[in-house]
């Protein structure tokens, strides 16, 4: 199931040997883009039409109406909701500590810069609902959006044959919980295009576009965000989950085990990696592996992940390449289980979120750590970070120069001006003093 790949001894190029998922989103491009003009162009009529063709259901409306929010609330399961107000609270305290501080310089007399953030003023969140179900995933694009100050949020999520055509409940609920109350039964591709291009009709505008979309989704959203990147922002391409553990020999092969099964079970292209130096560890794992994998609900979509070319179990020859391992896959999530976890977590660089320790599985990060588990994927955790409250803000600077400020630097401006042959430039300075 899950292959043991032996590097000790070998000189190889580490970046050419990592084990990483076939996702190439501009391969579903042909597929992605007459669907994203048939919503542009087609508006509410195409996006209802477009559900009845893929979620095999046509919802009674694009938008789901405040009673049906309300009464997925009232029946949400009293132990789920106690979860979800447990995540918030932590989120909240997390996101809140990530709002940077406005500052104001002088960088001379009668000189003023101030640097401020301001909110994207609406946003839409996008909740998958494929394989699984993500309440989580709704509080982890909410809350840090709602901590910057966004002033509209918008939740749209597929409709559901089994509900009515609305969202899951559980879905609804949590936006409920969280005070959102713009949420939309559209999934996939065609909720990108909705949010990029808004929806029109003779009678106005059913939904306004918005600036910026987020929220994970499978490689047809991966694709519709890249193809309307620029239209609106986005927070990342997100691809299919990952975990990489790094071990010493002193790491527990079953919470390892368990770990990598767990993300295992997200979908057939999670990549669960053990890079270790211990050959012995690895063979341990692979065992625990296969016996937790034998018993799990989702077995199939486990083999699948753990058999895959993405998921291995790397030895090498030290614990210092394992290190370099790590840095060059970039992982979603890295779990580093060591003699001494908080030495190897500082050597670390290029990871989306790093968990310490036996007591900290990535399944905690996923619900309840505080932390938000939507992460760079694909080795994009080498330039990009996860989403936080910075995502849904702009950094702006207000200027403010009075007469004796500009006559300081006015010949320095002239004379770039000058230098770059745009002497408009250094005239518009001069004009100030005539």
């Amino acid at each position: 199931m899950l292959t043991l790949t032996d590097l000790r001894g070998r000189d190889v190029d580490i970046a050419a040997i990592l084990p990483r998922a076939d996702q190439d989103i501009s391969a579903t491009l042909d597929t992605v883009a007459p669907l994203l003009e048939q919503v542009r162009t087609g508006g509410e009529s195409a996006l209802l039409d477009l559900s009845e063709k893929y979620d095999a259901v046509r919802p009674p409306s694009l938008r789901v109406p405040a009673q049906v929010l309300e009464q997925a609330l009232e029946q949400l399961d009293p132990v789920v909701r106690d979860a979800l107000d447990a995540l918030i609270l932590r989120a909240r305290e997390v996101h809140n500590a990530q709002l940077p501080a406005a500052s104001v310089v002088s960088p001379g007399p009668d000189a003023k810069i101030t640097n401020r953030w301001v909110p994207v003023q609406r946003v839409g969140l996008y909740v998958p609902g494929g394989q699984a179900v993500y309440p989580s995933s709704v509080v982890m694009n909410v809350v840090p959006a709602q901590v910057a100050g966004v002033a509209q949020l918008a939740i749209s999520s597929p409709p559901q044959k089994e509900h009515g055509g609305w969202p899951h409940p559980t879905i609804l609920a949590a936006a409920q919980l969280l005070g959102v109350e713009e949420v939309y039964a559209v999934g996939g591709a065609q909720a990108v295009g909705m949010f990029a291009y808004g929806v029109r009709d003779d009678s106005g505008v059913v939904v306004p576009p918005v600036s910026l979309i987020t929220g994970p989704g499978n490689i047809y959203v991966a694709t519709a965000k890249r193809a309307v990147q620029g239209i609106v922002g986005i927070d990342a391409e997100a691809g299919p989950t990952e975990i990489m553990v790094l071990a010493d020999s002193t790491a527990p092969a079953n919470l390892i085990a368990a770990d990598l099964v767990s993300q295992a079970e997200h979908d057939e292209l999670a990549a669960a990696v053990l890079v270790t130096d211990s050959a012995e560890l690895a063979e341990r794992v692979i065992s625990q592996v296969e016996e937790r994998a034998a018993i799990t609900r989702h077995l199939d979509r486990v083999k699948q992940s753990l058999a895959g070319r993405q998921s291995a179990a790397l030895v090498v020859d030290s614990m210092d390449t394992a290190v370099e391992v790590a840095n060059e896959y970039g992982a979603e999530h890295l779990e580093i289980m060591t003699e001494d976890d908080a030495a190897y977590a500082d050597r670390i660089h290029n990871a989306g979120a790093v968990f310490l320790g036996h007591y900290t599985p990535v399944s905690l990060g996923d619900y309840c750590a505080g932390s938000n588990h939507v992460l760079p994927t694909g080795g994009a955790a080498r330039y990009s970070s996860g989403l936080n409250v910075t995502s849904f803000l702009r950094s702006q600077q207000v200027v403010r120069y009075g007469r004796d400020g500009l006559s300081q630097v006015a010949g320095h401006v002239q004379a770039l001006a000058q230098a770059e042959d745009l002497p408009a430039h250094g005239e518009a300075v001069a004009a100030r003093f005539q």
